[in-house]
C-alpha cells in the first residue's frame, strides 16, 4: 500500500462527511469563479488595441446631452483622425425586461472607428444605405431568433415618437460579430438621422462623441484642447479615453470589486472554519492509527505530508469542480443576457488565482492537525481512546 492509497482511503473513510465538505468547497469556488469573472469583465471593458480611441461627453454626466454641432467642432480638432457620435436609446424588445444595449449612430463614421464590428460586405452596404436599417450583434440575433431582412419593433424606455408611440420599426440589414473580444456582440446600432427625424424631444442632441487620435501620446493634449474649447459654455465637456469612460460608467453601479471581495471573502472564511474544524476532528479520530503507523516506522514528517496532501486533495477536488461548473453557468448567463456584459467568461487568470486559493485553503486547514500528528508521542497515541 503506497502513500496515495492511504491518503485516498482516509479521505473517503466517512463518505457523508467528505461529501458535505466537498459540497461546501464546491459552492465557495463556484461563487468565486462566477463573481471573479464578472469582476474581470467589468475591470477590462476596453480593448488594449484602441488606446487612441477617446470619448467626449457632457461634463455633468453621460445622461446629459450635447448639441450635435459639437461633433463637427471636435472632428476638426488637431490630432483627431476620425470622429463619430452616438446616443443611448434605452431599447427593449416586446417586454421592458428584454433590455438591449443600443445606440443611434452615424453608421459610416461609427463603423470606421469600430472596425471590430465584422459583418458581410453586402449586409454592411445594405445597412449603410437604409435609413430605417438595424445592425444587430450576433448574441442579440441568436437570443431572439432574428434574421437578416426581418422587420422588428424596438421600443424605448426613454424616448417617444412625435405620434406618441415609444416603438420604432426597424429592418435588420446586418448581423455582426466582434473580431477583437469574444462576447462583445450584445448590442445593436441604427441610424441617428432616422431617430432624430422622428423623436418627440431632444432633437439635434447627441449623447457622446467618440473619436480616434493620431497616436495615444497626444491623447491628453487633445482632451485638454477639446474641453477648453467648450469651457464656460452651457454644455461643458469632459474628454477621456474610451477605456476610462467604460470603467467610470461601470463604477456608477458601485464598487464591484469590493462587493465581490466581500462576498468571496465571507464564503472562504466560512469554508475555512468548517473544513478546518472537520479536519481536526478527523485526525483526532485517527490518533491510535497514527500511533500504529509510527510504531511500524512511519516518520512524523511522512505522516505530516500525508495529512497535508489529504487536505490539498480535498480542496482541489471541490475547487476544480466548482470552477469548472462556473464555465457553463457563465455561458448560459451570457446567452440569456445577449452579451450585455462584455467578455463574461472564466479567464485563465481566474483559474490561476483559484488554484492558488485551493492550495491556500488546503494548507491552512491541514496545518494544525498535521503539526499535532507529527509531534504525537507513540505511547500517548496508542493510549488514547
Amino acid at each position: 500500500m503506497n502513500d496515495f492509497t492511504i491518503i485516498w482511503k482516509n479521505l473517503f473513510r466517512k463518505k457523508l462527511r467528505t461529501t458535505l465538505m466537498l459540497i461546501a468547497i464546491f459552492v465557495a469556488f463556484f461563487l468565486y469563479g462566477m463573481l471573479a469573472s464578472v469582476g474581470q469583465a467589468f475591470d477590462s471593458p476596453g480593448s488594449s488595441d484602441d488606446k487612441n480611441r477617446m470619448v467626449t461627453l457632457n461634463k455633468i454626466n453621460f445622461t446629459q446631452f450635447l448639441p450635435i454641432s459639437y461633433y463637427d467642432r471636435v472632428a476638426r480638432v488637431k490630432g483627431v483622425t476620425q470622429a463619430s457620435h452616438s446616443n443611448w436609446f434605452g431599447a427593449f424588445f416586446q417586454d421592458n425586461k428584454n433590455v438591449i444595449v443600443s445606440f443611434a449612430v452615424d453608421p459610416p463614421t461609427y463603423l470606421a472607428i469600430y472596425k471590430e464590428f465584422d459583418m458581410p460586405d453586402a449586409e454592411r452596404k445594405a445597412f449603410l444605405g437604409d435609413r430605417t436599417g438595424l445592425a444587430v450583434g450576433r448574441a442579440v440575433a441568436d437570443k431572439y431568433g432574428w434574421k437578416v431582412g426581418q422587420t422588428v419593433p424596438i421600443s424605448s424606455n426613454i424616448f417617444s415618437q412625435k405620434n406618441g408611440s415609444h416603438s420604432w420599426d426597424f429592418k435588420i440589414d446586418a448581423i455582426f460579430d466582434n473580431s477583437k473580444v469574444k462576447g462583445r456582440d450584445g448590442l445593436m446600432i441604427f441610424h441617428y438621422d432616422y431617430y432624430n427625424e422622428t423623436v418627440s424631444f431632444g432633437r439635434d442632441n447627441i449623447g457622446l462623441i467618440v473619436f480616434s487620435t493620431e497616436t495615444p501620446a497626444i491623447n491628453d493634449a487633445v482632451a485638454k484642447n477639446i474641453d477648453a474649447m467648450f469651457a464656460n459654455s452651457p454644455y461643458e465637456t469632459s474628454t477621456d479615453t474610451a477605456e476610462a469612460f467604460s470603467k467610470s460608467f461601470i463604477a456608477q453601479l458601485g464598487n464591484i470589486k469590493l462587493i465581490i471581495s466581500l462576498v468571496v471573502g465571507a464564503a472562504f472564511v466560512t469554508i475555512l472554519l468548517i473544513v478546518g474544524n472537520t479536519m481536526v476532528m478527523a485526525i483526532r479520530e485517527r490518533t491510535r492509527e497514527i500511533g500504529v503507523f509510527k510504531t511500524l516506522g512511519f516518520s512524523g514528517q511522512r505522516i505530516f505530508t500525508q495529512i497535508v496532501a489529504e487536505a490539498l486533495l480535498l480542496s482541489l477536488l471541490g475547487g476544480l469542480l466548482g470552477l469548472s461548473c462556473a464555465v457553463p453557468a457563465l455561458l448560459l448567463i451570457n446567452k440569456i443576457s445577449a452579451g450585455a456584459i462584455s467578455g463574461l467568461t472564466v479567464q485563465p487568470i481566474v483559474f490561476v488565482k483559484g488554484l492558488g486559493w485551493m492550495v491556500f485553503l488546503g494548507l491552512v486547514t491541514a496545518a494544525l492537525p498535521a503539526w499535532s500528528a507529527m509531534r504525537l508521542n507513540i505511547v500517548t497515541a496508542l493510549g488514547r481512546k
